[in-house]
């Protein structure tokens, strides 16, 4: 089935922050939309009234009838959803034309310049700000995002342009559809190893994608990775960090809450960049943003306004308040390192203030693997509040619990256990300075309340 062919999409798991790119694309296409999650969200909200016909019970019968005609619906899943799930066993059993998301996505990549971002963290902000450079210049793109744009309110930007960025997603070897034109590499720090089993296995399937590229196309690698490229014969290859590489910054100054620096880039130098999300790591994440786009053309001048114009990803730095008396805000680190880096950029910016870490764990394989790391990077805060493991897609594993973590954190770190549903009480009772909260879960559904909470 080609996308010509194409009259109505099912999603199973259309909540989802990719998954929901792609089903606006179609609404924007025109397309009959429809699909189901397993709970109500702002994003099924804003896309039900966009058009999709949504549903959160596991009920083939709530499927519509223009999703049934298999010549002519193409059905999307997420890898979260459980083969047991009846509706996806109802599209199996009548042989329904069924593909990942990242499939779909790696179809849009051959139809477009595919500028993607990879990595184990960074690529969510770091594509978002490549997005926004390009949509504000002279080139524009089209966007599949892992977050929603302060700029834009969406994670999804369609255009007539030639250029489409995508969160190359490593998660179930997705990003292996891809077909990138160009691509950063951001990271590679083990992660899933309930998909990959070893380090090494997760390392060579960042290899892999990297002999996915187009022969005139580009890598952007981080300085300092242990996995090795392999690219095919025509594709360029360059370095990036903060103070070292093929692109890097010089002349840094962070002061009174403002960022500004110098691109050193073999492409053309720019000086005077100023950063309209002021935090230290994204001065890494925006010269990966700035290299893809000047790789697909963009001039100094829309590299200054384009850093200077963004504004940030929910969840990512996620400033709710920032005053003399209190600071709060979310962040979705949940992998150790980047939890060390979110701390990090806090330390930065607030050197002579008190850091409370406030952290929710994702997946109990993640807890069971990591908890000495995630300790470790916790510990970088003055306090630790733990609560319950998110579980996700997961049944819990006999012995993991947040407790793992908590009593590995560094000595002389005031450190506290909650649950979820306690957490604004305690809140509410303690006093925070700078209140940092982690984790891929759902404790930011409660940031609203967190924060009244906090600045009490």
């Amino acid at each position: 089935m080609t996308l010509n062919d194409i009259k109505a999409v099912y999603f199973i798991g259309v909540g989802g922050i990719g998954m929901s790119a792609i089903a606006r694309y179609f609404l924007k296409k025109g397309l009959t939309v429809a699909g189901y999650d397993k709970t109500p969200s702002e994003l099924t909200h804003r896309l039900a009234e966009e058009g999709a016909d949504i549903h959160y019970e596991d009920n083939v019968n709530a499927i519509p009838s223009v999703c049934r005609e298999k010549e002519s619906t193409l059905v999307i899943y997420t890898p979260a959803i459980p083969d047991s799930h009846s509706e996806l066993q109802y599209f199996r059993r009548e042989g329904f034309e069924i593909e990942k998301r990242a499939q779909v996505l790696g179809t849009i990549t051959r139809a477009h310049r595919a500028l993607c971002v990879a990595g184990t963290h960074g690529k969510t902000t770091t594509s978002a700000m490549c997005a926004h450079i390009l949509h504000q210049s002279h080139i524009d793109c089209n966007a599949f995002l892992g977050g929603i744009t302060k700029n834009y309110g969406t994670n999804y930007l369609l255009s007539e342009s030639e250029y489409v960025v995508i969160e190359a997603d490593e998660f179930d070897r997705s990003f292996h559809w891809l077909q990138p034109w160009a691509t950063v590499i951001t990271a590679t720090d083990p992660d899933h190893l309930d998909i990959y089993g070893t380090k090494e296995a997760y390392l060579e399937s960042f290899s892999h994608y990297t002999s996915l590229i187009s022969p005139d196309g580009a890598l952007v690698i981080h300085t300092g990775l242990e996995m090795k490229a392999n690219t095919s014969e025509g594709v360029r290859t360059y370095t990036y960090s903060r103070e070292e590489g093929d692109f890097h910054a010089e002349n840094i100054v962070i002061a009174d809450g403002e960022i500004t620096f110098d691109l050193v880039s073999p492409i053309e130098n720019v000086k005077g960049i100023t950063m309209g999300h002021p935090v230290p790591i994204n001065i890494d994440n925006g010269i990966a943003a700035m290299a893809l786009a000047q790789l697909a053309g963009c001039n100094a001048d829309e590299l200054r306004e384009g850093m200077r114009t963004f504004q940030g990803v929910d969840r990512r730095f996620d400033f709710r308040v920032r005053n003399s008396q209190h600071v709060v805000l979310s962040d979705y680190a949940h992998h150790p390192a980047e939890i060390a880096q979110s701390l990090k950029s806090l330390r930065q910016l607030y050197p002579r203030r008190r850091i409370t870490a406030l952290f929710q764990p994702h997946l109990y394989t993640r807890t069971r693997d990591f908890y000495n790391d995630f300790a470790e990077s916790l510990s970088m805060a003055d306090e630790v509040i733990l609560t319950e493991i998110y579980p996700a897609r997961e049944l819990p594993i006999e012995g993991v619990s947040s407790q793992l973590i908590y009593d590995h954190l560094a000595e002389g770190v005031q450190k506290t256990m909650t649950e979820k549903g306690k957490v604004l009480e305690y809140l509410k009772h303690h006093d925070t300075d700078v209140l940092v909260v982690l984790g891929a879960g759902d404790l930011d559904n409660m940031m609203d309340e967190i924060t009244l909470a906090a600045t009490h």
